[in-house]
């Protein structure tokens, strides 16, 4: 029989040996964890449309391939922005342009960065108004699909490529599939996670007659409504306003979340203290919310001071909600007549999302009429499904990609 310090010093050392492989393993998770601040971001100044409420006719040029007059509620000047991006991978391999939506910026798509970089050309950009890009200072009109796939193309023409596929994920998705309706010359195919194409065949419908099929759409009337008051709201705990957005389906909201019309964080009034964004890393959320304080300070090529504003940091952000912004999307979809996307689209859509049921929406828009190539591949998760259940939506995007013919994977000559 041992004696009890022979057991002693044995169950000390499997002691030792344990914690000596939970200090490894730990150190190589971090080793492994997605680190944004080690991806050197670009920057581009891009032509932009500056509106002043006004009724006259514009020209709104979005290239040499296409551009049309159309008689709206604003007058344009001309004006610039520069868009920060990131540019991963080697130049000879396929490009794909990842678009993210509200509230994000490029490292919100840190899982799918680190799926494809090996084998596909990333470039990752802030969408005006948001992380380190600049937006002209008339949040409420300088947001329409027109404006921001101009942004794109802009982006794409700094990094000297011609053709991509277009991957998108919320607002992301519909400014791809915009991308792709407007620019078929360009975007070859299209990646849509979450929401589905919204077509804008038939009359203008203001978000507000949603609500009452989708009550979860209510926050989209605040943020047009009461815009100043919502920008006020989640700049006074940017943090807390971030993390209440952010959740799983493990870590999911208050069922109140949403449906409000005058209160964006009101359901999380009896939460003290919201827990960190679950799948995010706590020097990821730092960069996020650190990116998130400086939206509206980077506007030296307008010569435009926000910081005598705090509020502007998320009224520029809230463009994608804006009336002014919508209506004039649909009018010049409407005007340019095409609906159809006859590129190969690949839409991901989430089983839980917290805002909708999607694959109802598609059905309700008739978004797959509209699509004459369109795949459908549904993935367990809430909104945020990419970064939640990372690795069956990268595998859903590798195998369609894969499956793509070579003219669509890989760029045509360069610019």
């Amino acid at each position: 029989m041992r004696s009890k310090s022979t057991i002693g010093s044995h169950g000390k050392a499997v002691q030792t040996l344990y914690l000596t492989i939970c200090v490894v393993l730990s150190l190589i998770s971090l080793a492994r964890a997605f680190d944004p601040y080690s991806y050197p971001l670009k920057s581009v100044q891009c032509d932009a449309v500056r509106r002043e409420p006004t009724l006259e006719q514009v020209k709104i040029e979005m290239s040499a391939y296409i551009h049309l007059f159309l008689t709206v509620n604003s007058l344009a000047h001309n004006g610039e922005l520069w868009t920060g991006y990131v540019d991963v991978g080697d130049t000879s391999f396929p490009t794909i342009l990842m678009v993210h939506g509200w509230p994000s910026i490029w490292s919100t798509w840190s899982k799918q960065i680190e799926a494809f970089e090996k084998d596909y050309r990333l470039l990752v950009p802030d969408l005006r108004g948001s992380g380190y890009s600049s937006h002209p200072d008339d949040y409420k009109s300088s947001h329409t699909m027109q404006d921001l796939v101009h942004d794109l193309v802009c982006i794409l023409e700094d990094a000297k490529v011609s053709s991509a596929v277009c991957m998108g994920h919320d607002w992301g998705s519909q400014i791809c599939y915009e991308a792709a309706r407007m620019r078929p010359d360009i975007f070859n195919a299209v990646i849509g996670l979450v929401v589905p194409y919204i077509p804008s065949a038939g009359p203008y419908v203001s978000v507000k007659q949603f609500v009452p099929t989708i009550p979860k759409l209510a926050y989209q009337t605040y943020f047009d409504r009461q815009t100043q008051k919502a920008a006020d709201e989640l700049n006074a705990d940017i943090r807390r306003s971030l993390r209440a957005t952010l959740r799983t389906v493990l870590s999911p909201p208050p069922d109140a979340f949403l449906t409000s019309e005058t209160s964006f964080l009101g359901a999380w009034k009896h939460v003290e203290e919201i827990p960190p964004v679950p799948f995010f890393s706590a020097r990821e959320e730092d960069y996020f919310v650190a990116a998130f304080e400086r939206q509206g300070f980077l506007y030296s090529a307008l010569e435009i001071v926000c910081k005598a504003q705090a509020s502007l940091i998320s009224l520029l952000a809230f463009g994608f909600y804006t009336e002014e912004s919508r209506q004039m999307s649909h009018t010049f979809d409407s005007k340019q007549g095409n609906f159809t996307i006859p590129q190969p689209v690949l839409s991901v859509l989430a089983t839980k999302d917290p805002v909708a049921d999607w694959s109802v929406a598609m059905k309700l828009l008739n978004s797959s009429s509209f699509i004459t190539d369109l795949t459908v591949k549904f993935v367990d998760g809430a909104h945020w499904v990419h970064l939640e259940n990372p690795e069956p939506v990268n595998k859903a995007i590798k195998k369609w990609l894969q499956a793509l013919p070579s003219d669509r994977r890989r760029p045509v000559d360069e610019l």
